[in-house]
């Protein structure tokens, strides 16, 4: 619960469920994800996964939606009987704690630090500081997808969330092909892939895009559908050297966008371990990074990093003397193989949600025998 739906039509939530949940399917486990109404895939079932369709008026309402989306999701839970829900982010569904199942083992993955994005108003980031401590509340047992994450739950909660990255997966070699749709040639183009949302810094980055000197184009990949979006595709209009190429869903192509890039620019500076990071280290772009704790604990010295648009322009005007490219992308990719492969990542939630599981339908017994005398 807590995804759009699956396959993955939006972020990293999808991006996770749309591996994880055939992963445990082929592990012998009956697995149901629940889906928007309005999803582009409106079958019952996907790669053996049992697909729910829920009504979603994010579409009418905005944010607001999201509130009822999580509230259909648990009502339609609730006749189910599931052993365990996974519930995938805390911001709109933990004022509906109290409808949890009881029979049901409640895992929470707390995503990142909601209250902290910039794109919520002061009021509402108050609230979402409350929501945080109704998912400690409500649920049993945390999955923490960074360990900056995992610290600040263990050092203001006290509890011990488990820490279970995001995966990426490892393509074959990238086809030149595919860019030419976009009209780029290979290393003579740079990459910026994102969510248009403030927190991920893209006014940022075509800020200092545009001042610098360079003739790459910047390609911009992601929905500009929203209010933010809009936005910037007017202001950034006057610059013809940016190309917005709208949302590309197609994991081939992205991973072929990221390989033959100049510079992949990750803005992201709020939650945890990012998929479209891993993504990038997989395909080898040479990153640059937002400098924050959680870009730096995953990529560590294998990046650039910005903290402003001047930081941007300087480095799209060109690169270091003596940058070791060539060591940083293969450490990367290395790291991905070790540490952020998908079938480690199933085989650990698989294990978690197993003990997690059992751990408390003995609690539960331990309870019942106390409260019995």
């Amino acid at each position: 619960m807590g995804t759009r739906g699956i396959p993955n039509h939006y972020g990293g939530f999808e991006q996770l469920a749309e591996y994880l949940a055939p992963g445990l399917v082929q592990a012998g486990y009956e697995v149901t994800v629940y889906n928007s109404h309005n999803h582009p895939y409106q079958e019952k079932e996907w790669k053996g996964v049992k697909i729910r369709h829920c009504y979603d008026p994010e579409y009418m309402l905005g944010s607001a939606g999201q509130f009822i989306y999580d509230l259909n999701c648990l009502i339609d839970a609730r006749k189910r009987h599931f052993d365990v829900i996974l519930q995938l982010g805390y911001t709109s569904s933990t004022i509906w704690g109290p409808l949890f199942p009881s029979g049901s083992t409640i895992l929470y993955n707390l995503d990142g630090l909601e209250w902290q994005r910039t794109k919520y108003s002061p009021r509402i980031r108050k609230f979402l500081l409350y929501a945080e401590k109704l998912a400690v509340k409500y649920g049993d047992f945390f999955i923490a997808d960074n360990p900056v994450i995992q610290a600040y739950f263990r050092g203001k909660y006290g509890i011990q969330a488990e820490y279970i990255a995001y995966g990426a997966e490892l393509f074959g070699t990238a086809d030149a092909d595919v860019l030419k749709p976009y009209g780029v040639r290979p290393w003579k183009y740079l990459l910026l892939m994102a969510r248009m949302e403030p927190e991920n810094n893209i006014e940022t980055i075509l800020d200092g895009y545009t001042k610098s000197r360079t003739a790459m184009p910047m390609l911009v990949v992601g929905d500009t559908v929203n209010k933010f979006g809009r936005y910037l595709r007017d202001k950034f209009s006057g610059d013809g050297r940016i190309i917005f190429t709208e949302g590309i869903y197609d994991n081939w192509k992205t991973h072929c966008l990221r390989s033959f890039c100049h510079l992949y620019f990750h803005g992201h500076s709020s939650g945890g371990t990012n998929p479209s990071l891993l993504e990038a280290m997989a395909s080898e772009a040479l990153i640059v990074a937002h400098e924050n704790p959680f870009n730096i604990q995953v990529l560590e010295g294998n990046a650039l990093y910005f903290t402003n648009a001047a930081d941007i322009t300087r480095l799209a005007d060109g690169l270091p003397e003596g940058l070791a490219v060539a060591d940083m992308k293969r450490q990367n990719r290395e790291r991905i193989m070790k540490d952020f492969n998908w079938p480690d990542i199933i085989s650990r939630y698989e294990q978690f949600i197993v003990q997690s599981l059992f751990a408390r339908n003995e609690r539960n017994i331990l309870y019942r025998r106390y409260t019995r005398g």
